[in-house]
């Protein structure tokens, strides 16, 4: 089939596949909130917390359902109540709270560049679902008795500092006491040390991911991280049964900017996945009697994770392109240090690509133009040709082979910077560094959108003329109309797209258009010397045909 396409239709096809493969990954849609379904029955939840003791008097018309698909305590089906509480640990940078079930219930994020869209502090833990650092015991009655008696705390306020501060939270059953010794750093991340007075099978949670992203177009769920360097992503909604995995390295439920996560386990951790009600991933591990790992709830800041514990970098994730853009982030954070704003470095890693890429697209748009010079000659050998297909691509092949031009040569560009493309795209779209990172001017956060809608419309403007400068040879009337309104399309799919993304995918137009104008430039150049060379020839022949008639 391909071999009975035109070299136009060759073209275009690409470009279709091309716009097709980028519309789909890159289709917004509305988030989709998890129902609570438990809102909706009809419970009373009264705490009452008298010494060490809770009671709780729950009243429904449904059985609990098994949010992990197993019996849970009710505590985690819901909200978090204020007056749970019973250690506040501050920071300048955040608030984080646990609750009288031992969890870590809240963490707030002080800085307003983490700021939602209202201006509100961001919240990484959901009010719902359960919470890190949740026990739950295989024995149904030692488990209902551990979510009705509260734990007591060596400390309720604690402010953190450059010192890490150690909370001892206990909880005393009628034959069992559980210690959880927690060590917290400035920098958000904690030690774990759970101890039990008697050997018994519990687990671990790992804790519901946080629920604060805006983009739409990224991946949302858990990884496991292990030794053999693989990670495994369960994508909300997509989870299965229950898997498990050893020799983990680390555990995460994450969105766009932030990541709920624990690691440092021991090799022979049995780490758990299963799903919820709505078939997203929860995550836990079984726990020994005395159990040691560590957490953390936070922006996934690659220098923040890097200073904590190098395997934490693994939790930032590009999906499909991760081998690509993973190196290209370290170059981003480079020209960033170098450089000092960030707006300014995607435009240095912009033009370095360029360099790159700069022998390969100077190949392809000296074809499209060669093909563009000899497309004549091809619309006779097809109109000569038209009623036997076989003869008229031989003699199309033969005709590209006379002249050196490659069918194909015209695509490379455009298929060199796709791949590209989309590993920055990830990069830019999941690095947390560019939240409430200024450029210049009106651009002052390049996490997100161009408000003025300025960059959308310069991106398109120079993709339209870029479009201008480009050689082209279409033979359907139809094509062409389809493919000069790609730059209305690419403009509209780009107005939402973070200003960094955007300021790319400019700067990447504006060096086309020039290195587009240069290939036009020297091209006309050598045609207009061949010209000349040509009638030079033709002089010195009719010159030497006067001299043998004089003769």
């Amino acid at each position: 089939m391909l071999n009975n396409m035109s070299a136009n239709q060759r073209l275009m096809l690409a470009v279709a596949l091309s716009v097709v493969f980028f519309v789909i990954y890159t289709a917004i849609f509305p988030p989709v909130q998890p129902e609570n379904q438990d809102a909706q029955e009809s419970q009373t939840v009264e705490l009452k917390q008298e010494s060490k003791n809770i009671t709780t008097d729950i009243s429904t018309n449904q059985k609990v359902e098994a949010a992990t698909g197993h019996a849970i305590s009710q505590q985690d089906k819901i909200a978090s109540v204020e007056s749970n509480n019973i250690v506040t640990i501050t920071n300048k940078d955040f608030i984080l709270k646990i609750d009288t079930l031992g969890r870590i219930s809240s963490k707030e994020l002080l800085q307003e560049k983490f700021n939602d869209k209202d201006g509100n502090h961001a919240q990484l833990i959901p009010a719902f679902g359960t919470k890190p650092l949740f026990v739950r015991f295989l024995d149904d009655n030692l488990n209902t008795e551990s979510t009705s008696i509260a734990y007591t705390t060596s400390v309720s306020e604690v402010t953190l500092n450059n010192e890490p501060q150690k909370v001892i939270l206990t909880q005393k059953l009628s034959d069992l006491t559980i210690t959880k010794e927690l060590t917290f750093y400035a920098d958000g991340h904690y030690d774990a040390v759970i101890s039990l007075s008697k050997d018994k099978r519990y687990f671990v949670y790992l804790g519901q991911r946080p629920t604060i992203t805006e983009q739409m177009m990224t991946v949302t769920g858990a990884m496991i991280y292990t030794d053999d360097e693989i990670s495994t992503i369960i994508e909300d909604g997509d989870a299965e049964g229950r898997k498990a995995f050893s020799g983990v390295e680390l555990i995460s439920a994450f969105d766009q900017y932030s990541a709920t996560i624990m690691y440092g386990f021991s090799k022979d951790t049995n780490i758990i996945v299963e799903r919820d009600r709505d078939d997203n991933p929860v995550i836990y591990f079984d726990g020994l009697q005395t159990m040691k790992f560590n957490g953390y709830v936070g922006q996934k800041e690659f220098k923040v994770l890097k200073n904590i514990d190098s395997v934490l970098t693994n939790a930032i994730e590009y999906g499909w392109f991760t081998f690509a853009s993973k190196p290209l982030f370290a170059l981003l954070s480079w020209l960033h240090g170098i450089i000092g704003n960030w707006g300014w470095s995607i435009i240095a890693l912009t033009i370095l690509i360029r360099i790159v890429l700069y022998p390969l697209t100077y190949k392809g748009m000296m074809s499209m133009q060669k093909i563009k010079e000899i497309s004549p000659q091809v619309k006779e050998v097809q109109a000569k040709y038209k009623g036997d297909p076989q003869r008229m691509n031989a003699a199309v092949m033969d005709l590209y082979k006379k002249h050196k031009a490659n069918p194909l040569g015209g695509c490379l560009p455009m298929l060199l910077q796709i791949p590209v493309f989309f590993a920055i795209y990830r990069v830019l779209l999941n690095a947390v560094e560019l939240q409430g990172a200024p450029w210049m001017l009106w651009i002052t956060d390049l996490s997100r959108m161009d408000s003025f809608y300025v960059l959308p419309i310069l991106m398109g403007a120079s993709m339209y003329y870029q479009q201008k400068l480009t050689p082209n040879n279409f033979t359907d009337p139809m094509q062409e109309k389809v493919f000069k309104f790609l730059p209305l399309i690419f403009t509209f799919f780009f107005i939402t797209f973070p200003s960094g993304l955007v300021l790319y995918w400019f700067v990447n137009n504006l060096f086309s258009i020039g290195q587009q104008f240069i290939v036009n430039t020297q091209f006309e150049n050598a045609k207009d010397a061949q010209i000349a060379v040509h009638k030079h020839a033709q002089r010195e022949e009719k010159r030497k045909e006067v001299e043998k008639k004089d003769d």
